[in-house]
């Protein structure tokens, strides 16, 4: 059960990862196409497979909703969505992995298993 939430939370966090840098190059090279196509079809997918159905609402706003007014208004509200993934980061972050202690009940089974 640890090891699927762990897998399930590493491919989350991978996911996110591709969608920021897939984001911030299209932004970059001011590529506005790019920028609502990963916006509608692939962050709010991710969005939706991750529970943050908050951010998937966003992201239909943002390209369904009423026109924006200048492409630069519809940049500056990317902008905001790429600092909002930025900060959505830190939630699906994995913990560092502690290593077992050499005292632990953990560590006891394998020293046996070494030296048998």
């Amino acid at each position: 059960m640890l090891h699927c939430n762990m897998t399930k939370a590493l491919t989350f966090q991978r996911g996110l990862q591709d969608l920021l840098a897939e984001l911030q190059l299209a932004r970059a090279q001011g590529n506005l196409g790019k920028l609502a196509l990963l916006c509608y079809c692939e962050l709010r997918r991710w969005a939706r497979d991750a529970g943050e159905p908050e951010l998937a609402a966003h992201c239909t706003c943002l390209i369904t909703g009423t026109p924006h007014a200048s492409r630069q208004a519809f940049l500056t509200d990317i902008d905001a969505l790429i600092s909002e993934l930025a900060a959505l980061q830190t939630k699906f972050a994995l913990p560092p992995v502690q290593p077992a202690a050499q005292g632990s009940d953990l560590a006891a089974p394998m020293a046996g298993a070494v030296a048998g």
